[in-house]
C-alpha cells in the first residue's frame, strides 16, 4: 500500500527564496498550457499533454523564459499532467472546467518525483531536487519515497507531503459491531447509547475570526500591515483546522480499535449543506472527511465499514416494533414515544440503533459495496 505522510520543513533563506520561484514558475507553466489548451479549442484543434509539454521545451530556449531552467524541471512537467488529469476529470463530469491559477492564492504547491534516489533523507535533513538538504521535523519512519509535494501556507509555513510505501501492522480490536449517528449537538451517538461531544472549534473561535477579519479590512492594500494582518487571520484558521483533524483522526482510531464493524449512514452532505441554516454547522464537523478516515483505516486493518443508505428512515423508525412516525422528520424532535408499542426513544440513540440493524442485515445478505 501507499500513503501520504506530511512532515514540516525549515528551508534555509535561499531554500525558500528557490522553492517561492518554482511556485511561480509551475503556476506560470500550468496557465499557459491551459491558455494553450483553450485556445486550441476555440480553433477545432487537438491539443493535449503531448502538445503542451513540447510547448514547455520550446519555452526553455526562448531567452526571455531562461528562468525555467533554474528551477526542478519535473515540477514543470508535473503541473502539465495535472492540467492533463483536470481536464479529464471535466470530460467525466467529476469536476468543473479548469481554472488559472492565481498568485494571490495563499496556499500553493507543487510536485515532483523520485528518480535515482533523488529524493532522500538524511538524518535531519531530507534531499529534494534543486534545493538541496532541507532541514525537517520528521515525526515518524518511513517507507520508500515515490513523490513529494513541497506546500507553502497561507501562514508562511513549508510542509513536505510524501507519498511512501506503506505496509500496515496487524492491529487487534475488540471485535464489536456498532452503529453510529452522526449530529451537529453530539458529534456522533452510537447504538451502546454513547454519545462523543462535538467540540466546535469554529463556532468557539467565531469571536476572534470577526474580531481579525475586521481589522484586516482597515489594513490598507498592499502595505506590509495588511499582509502581517492577513497572516494573523491565516493562523486562527490553520489553528481551527489542526485542532479538527487531530479530533478526527482520534475518534476515528478510538472506533476501529474498540469495533471490527462500524455501520454508518451514507449521507449526501454535499445536499445537505445547500441548507443555509445549517451549512456552517455541518461544514465545522466534517463528516465527510471523518467517514473518509474511517474507511482508508478500516482497509489498512482489516475492519469492515458498512454504509447504510441516505434515503433510509433511521430517525423515524422505532428500534423496537418498527412503527415509523412521520412527525420525527422535523429536526427540533429530540425525543418521541412510540404510538404503537409506547416506547421513549431518544432520536440519535434509536437512529444509530436502526442504522446497525439494517447494517447488520445489508451484510447478511451480501448487498455492502
Amino acid at each position: 500500500m501507499q500513503k501520504g505522510v506530511k512532515f514540516r520543513i525549515y528551508p534555509s533563506k535561499s531554500q525558500r527564496s528557490l522553492i517561492d520561484r518554482t511556485l511561480g514558475c509551475v503556476r506560470l507553466i500550468y496557465n499557459k498550457g491551459l491558455d494553450m489548451r483553450k485556445t486550441s479549442y476555440e480553433q477545432g484543434q487537438r491539443c493535449g499533454y503531448k502538445q503542451t509539454s513540447s510547448m514547455l521545451t520550446t519555452l526553455k530556449l526562448q531567452e526571455d523564459f531562461s528562468f525555467l531552467k533554474e528551477v526542478d524541471s519535473i515540477s514543470l512537467q508535473q503541473s502539465l499532467r495535472d492540467l492533463d488529469t483536470a481536464f479529464k476529470n471535466f470530460f467525466s463530469h467529476r469536476s468543473f472546467y479548469p481554472k488559472f491559477k492565481s498568485k494571490h492564492d495563499n496556499h500553493q504547491s507543487y510536485r515532483t518525483i523520485n528518480q535515482q534516489d533523488n529524493i532522500r533523507f538524511a538524518g535531519e535533513y531530507l534531499k529534494l531536487p534543486k534545493l538541496g538538504y532541507v532541514k525537517i521535523k520528521q515525526s515518524m519512519p518511513v517507507g520508500h519515497i515515490h513523490n513529494v509535494t513541497v506546500e507553502k501556507t497561507p501562514t508562511g509555513k513549508y510542509f513536505a507531503v510524501l507519498n511512501v510505501d506503506f505496509e500496515p501492522e496487524d492491529r487487534p480490536n475488540a471485535g464489536c459491531v456498532v452503529g453510529i449517528d452522526v449530529g451537529i449537538k453530539d458529534f456522533f451517538s452510537d447504538s451502546n447509547g454513547n454519545t462523543i461531544e462535538n467540540p466546535k472549534y469554529l463556532e468557539k473561535t467565531e469571536k476572534k475570526i470577526v474580531r481579525e477579519q475586521r481589522r484586516l479590512s482597515r489594513k490598507q492594500k498592499g502595505s506590509n500591515n495588511r499582509n502581517k494582518q492577513r497572516i494573523r487571520v491565516a493562523r486562527v484558521h490553520e489553528k481551527i483546522t489542526n485542532q479538527r483533524n487531530d479530533f478526527l483522526q482520534k475518534t476515528s482510531t478510538m472506533l476501529l480499535r474498540e469495533n471490527q464493524t462500524i455501520c454508518i449512514e451514507d449521507l449526501n452532505v454535499k445536499g445537505m449543506v445547500r441548507n443555509h441554516k445549517l451549512a456552517k454547522h455541518i461544514t465545522s464537523a466534517s463528516w465527510s472527511k471523518f467517514f473518509s478516515m474511517l474507511e482508508y483505516k478500516a482497509e489498512w486493518y482489516g475492519n469492515e465499514i458498512v454504509r447504510v443508505p441516505t434515503m433510509y428512515p433511521s430517525s423515524q423508525t422505532c428500534s423496537i416494533c418498527g412503527y415509523k412516525n412521520p412527525i420525527v422528520k422535523n429536526l427540533s424532535v429530540r425525543a418521541w414515544k412510540c404510538p404503537n408499542c409506547h416506547t421513549k426513544h431518544d432520536r440519535d440513540k434509536n437512529a444509530a440503533i436502526n442504522i446497525l440493524k439494517m447494517g447488520m442485515l445489508m451484510t447478511a445478505n451480501n448487498l455492502v459495496g
